[in-house]
């Protein structure tokens, strides 16, 4: 729980009364590598707060699964627009490796609400979000696969990156996974 005070505290600063009427609103839950945070068709009943591990948001479409994105932690998640609205979510998020969350229900959201330094946190979370979601947009408009496969190397660690599934990562990055073995072994054998 210190994790969701410090991650708070980067963004805003955090008076110890805020931080007790935020954290008894959480609740500390795991979930093991592959397991299903969220199901498509299901209503998002709660926002989160990633303490550690490595989650994917992703669509089924015509029996296809497409990796949205992914999200490591330490980061806040849940499906907006289901959460939100209480409505079925259009995307599934699934914990590609062990997970452990911190998560509030919709009407400890509402409470939270409340709270003045929450949403300052809430609004520069929003933004960041935003800022990410239009620079990705851009990206996949207007670079080649090898060059957002590339970007994605420069943005996080090789480790993070090794512990996608290849299937994943394809889907995120929209090419067939022996395009991403090319791409992958074409920019190991020039670093070697």
């Amino acid at each position: 729980m210190d994790n969701l005070r410090a991650f708070i505290e980067q963004h805003t600063p955090l008076s110890d009364s805020d931080w007790q009427s935020i954290r008894q609103e959480f609740e500390r839950l795991t979930y093991k590598k592959n397991s299903l945070i969220l199901e498509e068709g299901s209503v998002c009943r709660h926002f989160y707060f990633l303490e550690s591990g490595l989650i994917r948001f992703f669509y089924t479409i015509d029996g296809e699964d497409i990796t949205k994105t992914f999200t490591i932690a330490p980061y806040c998640f849940t499906s907006k627009i289901s959460f939100r609205k209480q409505c079925a979510a259009e995307e599934g998020i699934q914990a590609l490796e062990d997970t452990v969350v911190w998560r509030t229900g919709y009407e400890q959201y509402r409470k939270l609400e409340t709270i003045h330094v929450w949403n300052i946190f809430m609004r520069k979370i929003l933004n960041e979000i935003q800022e990410f979601s239009e620079k990705l947009l851009l990206e996949t408009k207007t670079l080649t696969a090898e060059a957002r496969y590339l970007k994605l190397l420069e943005d996080y660690p090789a480790s993070l990156i090794q512990k996608i599934p290849l299937k994943h990562l394809s889907t995120f990055l929209g090419i067939a996974p022996q395009s991403l073995s090319r791409i992958r072994k074409k920019n190991f054998n020039q670093k070697t």
